[in-house]
């Protein structure tokens, strides 16, 4: 039923329904000229760069960036490569990274170079453009040692031939190529059968059958054995691993028919720079963290020493949080270590277990926020090797913590510690004296008992009062006999007493 309005005009309905036919006939409108009209939205193309070292830094930021670029889910990400490679553990986190993205919107744009771990990270992408006289390969996994790199053997080479061999299915390069740019064992040919290439090896060239081999009309040798696959850009194109080479970015694009496009180029911020810098210098910092609070320990009281090594030790710690390597389980045990020194020194003087153990903690704490597990798994073989590098560095960092704190305090200690001569008031000082109301009451060759341990500075019971001394760089222990040996100003120099044996 329409409804009619009181003062007996048209029904409003009926109203709007003749207008609406009045302007569709005398006024059409063309629709699909108005949506033509309409801008269309450029193509979001992302640029994140991969150069320098693989480490965990470049690990957490790719990770941050993709994170980013998650929001606009039909954009394109270009991983603008350059790269020798690094830590394995990196480079398959960014693996892992890369293919959360879509197998056709990503892109590994090798600038200069994908060697080892870049190799990795560029067969992850969806396709693969060089730049001309541009490298990729050579993926063996190496250790150093004394006498320098060295090739680690099967063990080591399985998983991470694996990881390429699955890559190489996913993007369609071949196989056996992809395996050979891992081991050195693998003799690779190029064989035409039945009008169609394939790559195998020596293996696979063996079980061919006399008809199956009869029917092969070329075969040529790509990866004699004992090397390890690495292509220019004419050939990752030719071996079907590259898609094309490109002077650029813009020229790839533009050979791929990409058009109306945007370019985004995602920076590393300042902060994550910082990680990356902290991440290499972080083994320097624990030496120093760790040599200030041994200095700590070996003197009474809480000063520069300590504030210095907790600085350092923090600085060590946050910047593996934000990598991702440390978390709260670290914190406690080196929180844990660093409460027992704090024992040691404040109420339990000396050298024992509360020492011994905050040491220990420290050490756990340190080797733990370095890696990404707490013990290594048995499949993954490069966590053990990781873990004794990591615990190398930590005793490298105690062993320079002692040398240095010996070397501080016998030589520079006593050096910084005595007054200097300046023209303050007169033109010389040397015969000026700044004696305190302490030093009156004593003199050279009095003798007393240490009240505290004297790590150089401490307590002393001398003519039954207490004074603060200090030893030239002797460690003395508490209850042993001392005597005054010089007065210096306001210092008060003891040394140890010894006894002699008397001859009957």
């Amino acid at each position: 039923m329409t409804r009619f309005i009181s003062n007996g005009s048209i029904p409003v309905g009926n109203f709007i329904l003749f207008m609406f036919v009045f302007a569709a006939v005398f006024f059409p409108v063309n629709i699909n000229s108005a949506v033509s009209e309409i801008p269309a939205a450029k193509q979001a193309v992302y640029i994140i760069s991969i150069s320098g070292e693989v480490d965990p830094g470049m690990a957490a930021f790719i990770d941050r960036a993709v994170q980013d670029i998650s929001v606009d889910p039909d954009a394109i990400v270009v991983a603008k490569i350059d790269t020798f490679g690094g830590r394995v553990d990196s480079a398959l986190e960014i693996v892992d990274t890369f293919l959360k993205i879509p197998e056709k919107q990503s892109i590994a744009f090798v600038e200069k170079k994908a060697i080892s771990a870049g190799a990795l990270i560029a067969l992850s992408c969806g396709e693969l453009v060089m730049i001309p006289a541009t490298t990729i390969g050579d993926c063996a996994p190496i250790s150093y040692s004394q006498e320098g790199p060295e090739m680690l053997g099967e063990k080591f080479q399985s998983p991470i031939r694996a990881k390429f061999r699955a890559l190489a299915k996913r993007n369609g390069y071949p196989v056996k190529l992809a395996e050979a740019m891992v081991s050195a064992d693998k003799e690779v040919f190029e064989v035409i059968i039945d009008g169609k290439k394939v790559f195998m090896d020596a293996s696979d060239y063996g079980d061919l059958t006399d008809d199956e081999k009869q029917k092969i009309t070329l075969k040529k040798t790509v990866v004699e054995e004992g090397e390890l696959l690495t292509m220019d850009a004419e050939e990752a194109v030719e071996f079907g691993f590259s898609k094309m080479t490109a002077d650029s970015i813009d020229d790839m694009l533009e050979k791929m028919g990409t058009k109306n496009y945007e370019v985004i180029s995602i920076e590393q911020s300042w902060s994550e720079s910082m990680v990356r810098f902290i991440g290499r210098i972080a083994p320097i910092l624990m030496m120093i963290g760790i040599a200030a609070l041994y200095m700590e320990m070996k003197a009474p009281g809480f000063g520069v020493p300590g504030i210095l090594g907790i600085i350092c030790l923090a600085i060590v710690f946050l910047n593996q949080y934000m990598v991702g390597l440390a978390d709260y389980t670290e914190l406690l045990v080196i929180g844990f270590g660093i409460v027992l020194m704090g024992i040691e020194v404040f109420v339990l003087p000396g050298f024992g277990i509360a020492g011994f153990a905050g040491i220990l903690f420290l050490a756990v704490g340190l080797i733990l926020s370095l890696q990404g597990f707490v013990l290594p798994d048995p499949s993954i073989p490069w966590e053990a090797d990781l873990l004794m590098h990591n615990i190398a560095v930590v005793l490298a960092a105690y062993l320079f913590a002692f040398v240095f704190t010996l070397f501080f305090m016998r030589y520079i200690l006593p050096r910084i510690s005595i007054g200097k001569q300046g023209p303050y008031l007169m033109a010389n000082l040397k015969d000026a004296h700044a004696d305190s109301s302490e030093t009156t009451k004593i003199k050279t060759g009095d003798k007393g008992v240490a009240k505290s341990y004297l790590r150089p500075s401490g307590k002393a019971d001398i003519n039954d009062d207490l004074f603060d001394v200090v030893t030239e760089s002797e460690f003395i222990e508490k209850g042993t006999s001392i005597v005054v040996s010089a007065i210096k100003g306001n210092r008060i120099i003891v040394s140890r007493i010894i006894e002699k044996l008397v001859k009957r």
